[in-house]
């Protein structure tokens, strides 16, 4: 059941953010800065899969992320919520249990066998489907899970997440073309203020990823060192 009353949008940022660093969800590291799946350097890597080892922390994300559908798109919208393998599986059950509404997952790719699906759980013509995942940095990944729903006959055009890189421009400009608007909790930008008033890293590191977040290409150009990142 979702509570009445929950905080506003802004608070409900800073508690996400605070919970991320207290699950050691949150890694900085400018000196040897983390490769992402593209290829390219980052002083920061965020492991939202973490957070299902942390029951309380996991059950208030969840009432978070419920209620903030609820705000932002209805709360008669949905009538089924899809996580996108693998990650968004175990937060899509959650907050699936939250609205009372049907659970499904979608894979990466056919099976490869069997009756060769993509879409496990029942999902069908007219269904409005919220697809669910732990994150999302340029939104890329979300269009091949909405795809495939929508191959079903359902409709989908919402998608939630508990953490949004916010430092690519264009990421909601994308998904908008695609008819698809995205709910999320907290950003980087919300977890480098919480950072900095905890000082949970050195001043130095959070200047750099501060410097990152700023110009998040240029900063990536200037440490690849000649080498052409991977798409």
């Amino acid at each position: 059941m979702i509570a009445a009353a929950y905080p506003d949008r802004d608070e409900i940022a800073r508690l996400s953010a605070r919970m991320l660093l207290e699950a050691r969800a949150v890694h900085f590291n400018a000196e040897d800065p983390f490769t992402l799946a593209s290829g390219r350097p980052s002083p920061t890597y965020i492991d939202c899969r973490r957070l299902i080892s942390f029951p309380r922390i996991r059950a208030t994300l969840m009432d978070f992320l419920a209620v903030t559908v609820l705000r932002e798109a209805g709360f008669e919208a949905f009538t089924n919520v899809a996580g996108g393998e693998t990650a968004g599986i175990p937060f899509a059950a959650l907050v699936a249990e939250r609205l009372a509404l049907p659970m499904t997952y979608v894979r990466k790719k056919p099976k490869g066998y069997g009756r060769n699906a993509r879409i496990e759980g029942i999902m069908g013509e007219g269904d409005r489907v919220l697809l669910v995942e732990d994150l999302t940095t340029d939104g890329g990944s979300k269009l091949s899970f909405i795809e495939a729903i929508r191959e079903t006959g359902a409709i989908c055009g919402h998608t939630a997440v508990i953490f949004y890189y916010g430092i690519f421009p264009e990421t909601e400009t994308m998904l908008a073309e695609h008819g698809v608007e995205l709910h999320h909790l907290c950003t980087w930008w919300d977890v480098l203020a919480e950072a900095r008033r905890q000082q949970a890293f050195e001043s130095a590191t959070l200047d750099e990823v501060e410097a990152f977040l700023n110009a998040p290409r240029p900063w990536q150009d200037a440490r690849m060192g000649g080498k052409t990142p991977a798409p």
